[in-house]
């Protein structure tokens, strides 16, 4: 007798967030993986695609790393522990990995930038990086670099296609 059964397909994983910004004002470096300790209206309004990483980073306080000034909003439907959308929230990782980035961020002057939230296996992760700010001709060289590619690319592509420049 066979049976249909369903293969359950693996759960992709949804960025709630991305902090473009990071990239433009910084020059991102090691990046790690970290959970991030929520409390339940939170991890609804994540799950309904709501948060916004500019203006976030973290710090290492007693040997904890503490995220803050990211924004997640409040939940609508949540009748209690509805505070705080920009409250201090505390990241997991493994001790060794937080000696190394309180190592890095106090020898050579770095900032931790979340770069990504997302979920994976239903559980909060956020991606923070170690980043070095950008002077402004940095950020204006940068934006030069993007456009000279951008129109070799499109060069190209009328090349292709036969129109002539």
């Amino acid at each position: 007798m066979q049976q249909n059964r369903r293969v359950k397909k693996p759960e992709a994983e949804p960025v709630v967030a991305r902090n473009r910004k990071a990239a433009h004002d910084y020059h991102l470096g090691e990046s790690w993986e970290a959970g991030i300790v929520l409390q339940g209206p939170e991890v609804k309004a994540l799950r309904a695609g709501r948060a916004s990483l500019v203006g976030g980073f973290a710090q290492v306080e007693d040997r904890e790393i503490w995220l803050h000034g990211v924004h997640i909003p409040q939940y609508s439907q949540a009748r209690w522990f509805n505070d705080g959308s920009r409250r201090k929230r505390k990241l997991l990782l493994h001790r060794a990995q937080i000696d190394k980035i309180d190592r890095k961020v106090n020898e050579s002057g770095l900032t931790i930038v979340p770069v990504t939230l997302y979920f994976k296996d239903g559980r909060a992760k956020v991606e923070i990086a170690l980043a070095r700010g950008k002077k402004t001709w940095d950020k204006r060289h940068t934006l030069a670099e993007r456009e000279a590619t951008r129109e070799a690319e499109r060069a190209l592509s009328r090349r292709r296609r036969g129109r002539p420049d």
